[in-house]
Parts: structure tokens; C-alpha cells; sequence
């Protein structure tokens, strides 16, 4: 990776930000991976979260998104000019993670406190994963650098298969022969062949 950091946040970064410039109005009312989120509510959480992470990795504590949960996200919340403040916001958060300092010691987000190299994994499975639910909700391709999902099926595997509430869902089967990316996606609860419920036709009544 560069500068030897554990992870390096700038690919997953630049595919989200690609992805960004293919969501379209009518995709913010569309359903995503994430049960009960539409597209705009996920697009609300990558905000809150690439705002939260930034600032562990600067040790920031005293700033929002570090000493309580996180709000539910939310359409209702999702800025207006979030199409031109998401990607510097994420911008921002590769940045923050490429600077040593930021692997260091410990972090806070969500009022949690960790290590810091936690805190990174946690961020990185964070925006790989909800990238994908945003490429999925809205009919485009994904593509993860394939050091960093093996990386993350590393990670994940540590947790408990049954899931862990507020994290992860139950890791869902797999064949031996799929990737990793398919790997590191089932392992965080989520079924990598979901796409979007197709619309059902309209059945028009015919009348005498």
C-alpha cells in the first residue's frame, strides 16, 4: 500500500465519487441493500460517516460524529448541494487516513473509542461496503481493489457469523469458488446477488 499504511482509502474513494456523478434524481427514492434505506438515506450516511471518520483519524474528538451514535440516516436529511459536498467530503477522509499519524494510537467515532488501526478497518469495510450498495441501487458496476477485499474478508472474519446488532448481519452462505469481494460483502450480512425489486406492471381493468 502506499506509504506502507494498512490500507489505502483513495481507490475506494474514487469509485464512489465515479458512482456519484450516475445517481440520478429519480434513483433517491430507489431501494438499496441496506433494509428500510433509500439511495438518498444511504447518500445521507456516507455524509454523516465520511465526517465522522475524518475526524478520528485526526483525533478530533471534540468534533461532530465523535462522542455519541450517529443519527438514523434519513432522505429528509440529505443536504440540498450534497452532489458537490459528498465528494469532498470523501475527498477528506482519504486524505486524513493517508497521513501515518491517523494509525496511531487510538481514534474515537460514535462514541467509541479504539485503535486506531480498528478504527481505520472499520472505515474502509464502511465505505467499500455501502459503495456497493450504491453501485447495486442504482444499476452500476463495482469494482474493489482486490488487496483491499482481502483485507476486509480478514476482518470480517473475526466477527461472529450470527452478525453483531448494529454492524453486521448474519454472514450469508457463499461458494468456495467466489471472489473476494463476494466474500467480504456475505461475511458483513449482505446477499451479493441482491438487485434492486423490479416495478410491477400496472394491470389495467378492462371495462364492457
Amino acid at each position: 500500500m502506499a506509504d506502507r499504511l494498512p490500507l489505502d482509502f483513495y481507490p475506494p474513494v474514487r469509485q464512489i465519487r465515479a458512482l456519484l456523478l450516475g445517481v440520478d434524481r429519480h434513483h433517491l427514492d430507489a431501494p438499496t441493500p441496506c433494509p428500510g434505506w433509500p439511495v438518498a438515506a444511504l447518500l445521507d450516511h456516507l455524509t454523516g460517516l465520511s465526517v465522522a471518520f475524518t475526524s478520528a483519524a485526526r483525533k478530533r474528538s471534540a468534533e461532530p460524529g465523535a462522542d455519541g451514535p450517529p443519527p438514523e440516516p434519513s432522505a429528509a436529511h440529505l443536504p440540498p448541494q450534497w452532489r458537490s459536498r459528498l465528494p469532498v467530503l470523501l475527498e477528506e477522509l482519504a486524505t486524513a487516513w493517508r497521513d501515518p499519524s491517523a494509525w496511531t494510537g487510538t481514534a474515537r467515532a460514535g462514541g467509541v473509542t479504539m485503535p486506531a488501526t480498528t478504527m481505520g478497518f472499520f472505515a474502509m469495510n464502511e465505505l467499500v461496503m455501502h459503495g456497493w450498495d450504491l453501485a447495486r441501487a442504482t444499476d452500476q458496476n463495482y469494482a474493489a481493489d482486490p488487496r483491499t477485499s482481502e483485507v476486509l474478508v480478514e476482518f470480517l472474519s473475526q466477527h461472529p457469523a450470527e452478525g453483531t446488532p448494529g454492524l453486521f448481519g448474519p454472514a450469508v452462505p457463499l461458494a468456495p469458488t467466489d471472489d473476494t469481494l463476494r466474500q467480504a460483502i456475505a461475511l458483513a450480512g449482505r446477499n451479493p446477488d441482491w438487485r434492486p425489486p423490479r416495478s410491477q406492471p400496472t394491470t389495467r381493468t378492462r371495462h364492457p
